[in-house]
């Protein structure tokens, strides 16, 4: 057998039921107990779904239980500019909650939950903590098995201690190199995102290796590793090394120091010292991949020949060298310094040394937000925040708000706007009709003091250079399948077809409404795709079959861009793939998804359906007819023609979280078996 990567080394840790020696292998199904799991506002939407799970058979209250209080850290971060007393009554919900059930709590203001999360001492080297939030990916810039989870996983290990986990293929990341001065960890995610396009990581765990990584700071670190999000992974883990060591004896001499934020309970794991860094250092030879593991694909970048790059507009994965875009003189309306990716101490360092002593630019606003109170607070006292104070910059509490379109600064129609931040989908930091570029902060800085698109430092334009190997994928077959109880065997409808690849979870199910815990399903159903394609709602019907591209439901982790097309009455969506993400708060909700490319791709390439007339965001393409027990679907085009397209059988155990209504239902007879 081959050797084991980190990533799964590091999944047997914290696998449940494996027997003694088990390993864990890619593509294995593990119970996991993560060290911990951290939500957000969303743990105003968690707390009934774990309310649910104790409840008796005639629906009456249970009595609450957390399985391990010092597992789950409740953080603040997403709608803290909003002061309505329904948003306040909802925070003070969960700081109740939290205090109730002796859970480490950090109030609005405190930061954004991954800054707080790597700030406060709960992510460290060689554990596993999740989050429910597609950004958990953060943590793997601690060589931490850090990855995204979704509420009703939350819940879940609130009750239990444990969830389900799918150890995902693993890609081999070497960096080659060194970084050219001016050119920052973003600039870096940026181009891999743009150089590997082709989903070679999707649902992966990314392992960064070579020598490179040893130039990268924990700043910029932490940069990659959160947008390896966006780029497709699950996973983005970077080795424990010397510069990870240093950054956590800083952390413990901050402990040492005391005057913390937020409240921890008895027995929070919140905490650290300079002998535990030094334990972990002396056993950092656990914490590497054997030298035989098997990797799914094998990535290289040259780090010197990265340039700054900015991708968009509306498009993560639509890159454009900075020397290209400078040329073209695009003017901006607004910049914004926020966000988990981007703004960190070093970033404000960056930004404040660009724009010093100089004004923006008439005619754009400059927002600024900083990853936590603490960096705030240390860019203040060495002068960087009053800097870009000075220089017209309008300041937002520490917290997410404008990246998920929250607050102050979003972005109108009609406008055009630069962000240090990770995400620009079409609507997703304001009216869908803005155009939203992502950059690093010395970009956002320079641009918003000129007015358009630029770097402080110019550079030739030139392409980063990289490589790939990865063996040939398997085209699906069909095969027969049994389908169990109260699953259908088959279900037909009218079939749309979506031709986007990467539609994003702002596109199926808008960000504006993913904290608003007031709302109906049938209301939740009345919005869906209102930023991809609003006339959607107009045109279908409940039983109609919706088909994507490649890579559906990229982005946020919110279960509605599920729940909302399952209450609308679609019965299932095909796509090309799928974020992973995606699938789990599927199938967790009791909702259908499959992959089905051969069938986009023979749509793809039929001018007679695809490409005929004005084209549209959303084409009805025909009927199917879904045959679950002999995984395939048979596609009735415009007349009459049947083509049959295999797809992968659906398991019994995803059979099952849809017959039960999703996974809260399997939990719940869990914790009545147990009682």
């Amino acid at each position: 057998m081959p050797g084991l990567t980190l990533i799964e080394k590091l999944a047997a840790r914290f696998a449940v039921g494996l027997s003694p020696g088990g390993v864990a292998r890619q593509g294995d199904f593990l119970t996991i107990r993560p060290r911990h799991v951290m939500t957000h506002d969303n743990t105003g939407a968690v707390m009934p779904k774990f309310r649910e799970l104790f409840k008796a058979a005639d629906g009456s209250p249970g009595t609450l239980r957390i399985a391990d209080p010092s597992q789950p850290v409740f953080a603040i971060d997403h709608d803290i500019q909003n002061t309505t007393p329904e948003n306040l009554g909802k925070y003070a919900r969960i700081e109740k909650f939290a205090a109730e059930m002796g859970i480490d709590f950090y109030p609005a203001g405190t930061g954004i939950s991954h800054q707080v999360m790597v700030e406060q001492g709960y992510v460290t080297p060689g554990s596993m903590v999740v989050g429910s939030d597609s950004h958990s990916n953060l943590y793997g810039a601690m060589c931490c098995l850090g990855t995204p989870v979704v509420r009703t996983d939350a819940a879940s290990i609130w009750a239990t201690g444990v969830t389900w986990w799918q150890v995902p293929p693993v890609a081999r990341l070497t960096l080659r190199g060194r970084l050219r001065p001016g050119v920052t960890g973003k600039d870096v995610i940026i181009a891999l995102c743009g150089l590997f396009n082709r989903d070679e990581v999707l649902n992966h765990g990314v392992e960064f290796t070579g020598d490179g990584v040893a130039c990268l700071t924990i700043d910029q670190r932490m940069s990659i590793a959160n947008m390896t999000t966006e780029w497709g992974a699950l996973v983005g883990l970077f080795p424990f090394d010397e510069v990870t060591r240093d950054y956590l004896h800083s952390r413990a001499d901050s402990f040492a120091a005391g005057s913390r934020p937020g409240v921890r309970r008895e027995g929070s794991k919140g905490l650290y010292t300079r002998a535990d860094v030094d334990a972990w250092w002396a056993a950092r030879a656990e914490l590497r991949p054997d030298a035989d593991a098997s990797y799914a694909v094998d990535l290289e970048l040259d780090l010197s020949t990265v340039v700054p790059h900015v991708s968009g507009p509306n498009d993560v994965k639509t890159m454009s060298a900075l020397p290209d875009i400078e040329a073209q003189r695009v003017k901006i309306n607004k910049a914004w310094l926020m966000s988990c990716v981007n703004a960190r101490y070093e970033d404000l360092v960056q930004a404040a040394e660009i724009v010093r002593g100089r004004r923006i630019a008439p005619g754009v606003e400059f927002y600024l937000a900083a990853a936590s109170a603490e960096v705030q607070a240390r860019a203040r006292a060495s002068g960087h925040w009053q800097a870009l104070l000075d220089s017209g910059a309008t300041e937002l509490p520490p917290g997410c708000g404008t990246c998920i379109g929250l607050g102050a600064g979003t972005i109108k129609a009609g406008e055009v706007g630069i962000s240090a931040t990770n995400r620009n989908f079409e609507g997703r930091m304001g009216d869908r009709n803005g155009l939203v570029y992502l950059g690093s902060p010395a970009v956002v800085a320079a641009s918003a003091v000129e007015g358009y698109i630029c770097s402080p430092v110019k550079f030739e334009i030139a392409a980063p250079r990289g490589g790939v190997k990865r063996p040939p994928p398997r085209p699906a077959a069909a095969a027969a399948v049994t389908v169990i109880d109260g699953f259908p065997s088959v279900v037909r409808g009218r079939l749309w077809f979506m031709d986007r690849d990467n539609l994003n979870t702002d596109g199926i199910f808008a960000g504006k409404h993913t904290y608003n815990d007031t709302l109906t399903p049938r209301q939740m159903a009345e919005v869906i795709f209102e930023n991809y394609d609003p006339e959607f709602r107009a045109k279908a019907k409940p039983g109609d079959v919706v088909l994507g591209g490649l890579n559906f439901g990229t982005g946020s982790s919110r279960e509605q861009a599920a729940t909302a097309l399952k209450y609308f009455g679609i019965p299932c969506v095909i796509a090309a793939s799928f974020s992973e993400t995606y699938k789990r708060n599927a199938f967790n909700n009791g909702f259908v998804c499959f992959e089905c490319p051969d069938l986009v791709g023979f749509l793809r390439n039929d001018v007679e359906q695809t490409r005929v007339g004005t084209p549209v965001k959303s084409a009805m393409v025909g009927r199917v007819e879904i045959d679950y027990k002999a995984s395939v679907v048979r596609l009735t085009a415009p007349g009459g023609v049947v083509r049959p397209f295999a797809f992968s059988p659906l398991s019994p155990v995803a059979q099952e979280l849809v017959v039960a209504g999703g996974a809260e239902a399997v939990v719940r007879r869990r914790l009545a078996a147990g009682a």
